[in-house]
């Protein structure tokens, strides 16, 4: 498997990650074990989970169990900022150290490799999301942040914030690209291209959302 550098000063990861979105839903323990399994055998290194994942929370205890010893060989992402129901959502300074201890616990890990803001949070200015983000990577709880779902303007104005702030800035920007989603694709025909240095995590859900008839026609 071929490695690669995720972003500027971020960790050497596999060219291919696995998005770990069904572990807790669709697959339970034993299929997540499997899974997981194979992807190591194959060189995967890049983990790639969420809070909300597996019915809030699933996905991340599935994974930690998977993993166990091979913790310290792989790259394990999180994000953080949609509903979890009463423990709350969002992205301000309170919530982000809330949700991390609650990923923390149940990745079984003491550290992220790299946390993700998972969608804006409009009740939150993104200057106290990343000053507490930077804190968290100051303190050794997380290694690199990165977003999701941020349209190319709030990329760019995040940049700017960490540049002016001396803030941790965020090294990648994850965003779903597909045969049927071609948002980024339009964005950089219309000029409204994401901050150089800031890469592209290209996520897709093919097995998951693509009916095979319609491929068929």
């Amino acid at each position: 498997m071929k490695q690669r550098k995720l972003g500027k000063g971020g960790p050497e990861v596999s060219l291919v990650g696995l998005g770990c979105n069904n572990f807790g839903g669709r697959l339970d323990q034993a299929a997540t074990n499997a899974v997981v399994r194979a992807a190591l055998d194959h060189g995967i290194t890049l983990f790639d989970t969420a809070d909300i994942y597996g019915n809030r929370g699933g996905s991340e205890e599935m994974l930690g169990k998977a993993l166990g010893t091979e913790r310290n060989n792989v790259v394990l992402a999180s994000k953080f900022g949609l509903d979890m129901g009463e423990a709350g959502q969002g992205a301000s300074p309170t919530y982000i150290r809330k949700a991390l201890a609650a990923s923390l616990k149940r990745l079984g890990t003491d550290h992220l490799d790299l946390y993700q803001l998972h969608r804006p949070d409009p009740e939150t200015p993104l200057a106290d999301t990343l000053e507490t983000l930077h804190e968290l990577v100051q303190a050794g709880q997380v290694r690199a942040i990165g977003c999701s779902n941020l349209s190319a303007a709030q990329v760019r104005e995040a940049a700017r914030i960490a540049a002016d702030q001396n803030l941790t800035p965020f090294i990648c920007a994850q965003d779903e690209y597909s045969l049927l989603v071609r948002e980024r694709q339009r964005e950089q025909a219309d000029g409204s291209a994401r901050q150089p240095g800031v890469p592209q995590f290209l996520k897709h859900y093919a097995s998951s959302r693509m009916n095979p008839a319609r491929l068929r026609r």
